[in-house]
């Protein structure tokens, strides 16, 4: 018997990450998704490739956990081993809170960033094939 459990395993990033966020947090994202979609219906085609390559580069909010966990590990593993032992207790605290978030969706920082309006790839993508949609309909 695993101890992890399938059905958490094969949920996605969007699901697990919006249901570790306040439901008017992902209003609040949805909201700005849509005035972002409305905001190009009336743009021209080349607006509109560029708002879809900018979407392409946004960070989603695992790259944004990703590097910020492992930075801040890094640099108390580097500080740790050149400056003072007492700084190995971030890479102690950081790693634990990474795998926390892949294994659950959640860890300190989730609400914090989500809060900031940082997006899943999914919440990026829905805007992204909106926009696609209008292209080929035009």
């Amino acid at each position: 018997m695993s101890i992890f459990n399938a059905e958490d395993s094969t949920r996605s990033s969007l699901d697990r990450v919006r249901s570790s966020t306040a439901s008017h947090v992902n209003e609040e994202i949805d909201h700005q998704t849509d005035i972002n979609i409305h905001h190009y219906k009336d743009k021209s085609r080349a607006e509109i490739l560029e708002r879809i390559q900018m979407l392409d580069k946004e960070w989603d909010i695992e790259r944004v956990l990703e590097v910020n966990a492992s930075t801040l590990a890094l640099s108390g593993l580097i500080l740790g081993l050149t400056k003072n032992r007492k700084w190995l207790f971030l890479p102690g605290i950081i790693l634990p809170f990474l795998l926390q978030h892949g294994l659950q969706g959640w860890c300190p920082p989730l609400p914090l960033l989500r809060r900031l309006g940082i997006r899943t790839r999914g919440e990026i993508d829905r805007e992204k094939y909106d926009l696609k949609l209008r292209l080929e309909k035009s």
